[in-house]
């Protein structure tokens, strides 16, 4: 038997999980999440008892509203959200080696030992599934999947909703994930799915046949090897993925869609992405403000500047794109997102002689903004900004 090397674990409806468990009225109940609070909303996610009425991700309120008339909303909190990962992963993390938390709700395990045999795999994998409905909520539950890597164990994971436990290696491939779609596989965009179709892999099975590369020249890139190799249940090692860039974007709700209510909340959404950057020690060569407006029309712009981490110049660049904006006249925003792009490592800055600008320092004014940082992060809150701003709580400020 091939030796087992990653463990899966999907959480259920997540969000609507978390809020079932945070408010007994609404168990057994179907429960909706928005971002905003509004009927031109969409959720976010949903519970199964919502699911069964046809309501999922994407769903506009309204329709969700048709589809299942009793269904209860509730606004995101994903600060909430977090907290019960990071709690999930705490208890993960006393059982087994917890490799990595892959996002809000899915995490892996690293196998190897005994774990490696597929029966104690399995063992595990109930034991994980019975500590976190024990330890973090009996309304939490979550499919585990099991595989000789990251991506066998990932696909095994979403084989059996809710509650599932599922394993993949060459022994039961490629006859268990027949039934799938290309694009039900995690890495296949409706562009590589299409190339494939392309080249006569139509299906699982021709795909998993697929010399690895020949996969790489349909991918145009070594990516479609190592993606053909994981199936097929070789150990591919993850590589690190690099930082390109740091962005914040928001749907605006109606009440900030007028462009004198929603430029305060492109201020925040700036001050928001800069202050990010500079926590990881980054700093970017690039800013760019992206705007989508009615009818499918959209604006943007892009400027360049000397890599800084300085929340200041970033906001000053958002005001003169905004004038530009405004000077087009357009209408109505319906949602703003920036960019902040080509960032560096701050210790990788070169010096500047005229600025002036020490090589690989913060200079007086970034050291300025990181001093409002750790007020801001002291006290909880925003107590000190640049200017004016609005903030719009919804999917990644509520909890």
């Amino acid at each position: 038997m091939t030796p087992m090397r990653s463990l899966y674990i999907d959480m259920n409806s997540f969000f609507a999980s978390v809020e079932q468990q945070a408010d007994p009225s609404l168990r057994g109940k179907p429960v909706g999440i928005t971002a905003i609070s509004a009927e031109s909303g969409a959720c976010v996610a949903a519970s199964y008892e919502a699911k069964a009425f046809g309501v999922k991700t994407g769903t506009r309120v309204y329709d969700a509203r048709r589809l299942c008339p009793g269904i209860i909303f509730r606004p995101s909190r994903h600060r909430l959200y977090v907290r019960v990962n990071q709690k999930i992963a705490g208890v993960i993390d006393q059982i087994a080696e917890l490799q990595a938390v892959r996002s809000v709700d899915e995490f892996q395990v690293a196998l190897g030992g005994q774990t490696a045999e597929l029966s104690a795999a399995l063992d595990l994998g109930r034991r994980l599934k019975a500590a976190i409905r024990e330890q973090v909520g009996s309304e939490l539950r979550c499919s585990v999947g099991i595989g000789p890597n990251h991506l066998l164990a990932k696909i095994a994971g979403k084989l059996e909703k809710p509650d599932g436990l599922q394993w993949l290696a060459p022994e039961n491939m490629p006859d268990r994930i027949a039934h799938l779609s290309l694009d039900d596989l995690p890495g296949i965009s409706h562009g590589i799915k299409a190339r494939l179709q392309r080249a006569a892999v139509w299906g699982v099975a021709e795909l998993y046949a697929l010399d690895p590369r020949h996969a790489r020249q349909i991918w145009r890139s070594v990516e479609g090897e190592r993606f053909v190799r994981a199936l097929q249940g070789m150990e591919i090692p993850l590589l690190p993925t690099q930082r390109n860039g740091y962005g914040n974007s928001k749907v605006l709700a109606p009440q900030y869609r007028r462009p004198d209510a929603a430029r305060p909340v492109g201020r925040w959404l700036t001050e928001k992405a800069v202050e990010r950057m500079r926590r990881d020690g980054f700093c970017a060569r690039r800013f760019s403000l992206m705007i989508r407006l009615p009818e499918g029309r959209g604006w943007s712009r892009a400027k360049t500047l000397t890599p800084s981490q300085d929340s200041a110049i970033f906001l000053k660049l958002f005001e003169a794109e905004w004038v530009q904006f405004r000077h087009e006249r357009h209408g109505y925003v319906l949602s703003i997102g920036v960019h902040l792009g080509e960032v560096i490592p701050l210790s990788e800055r070169p010096g500047e002689l005229f600025l002036p600008l020490a090589p690989g320092e913060a200079n007086k004014r970034e050291k300025l903004a990181e001093t409002i940082d750790r007020i801001n992060r002291r006290f909880g809150q925003r107590v000190v900004s640049y200017g004016v701003h609005q903030d719009h709580p919804g999917f990644f400020e509520k909890g």
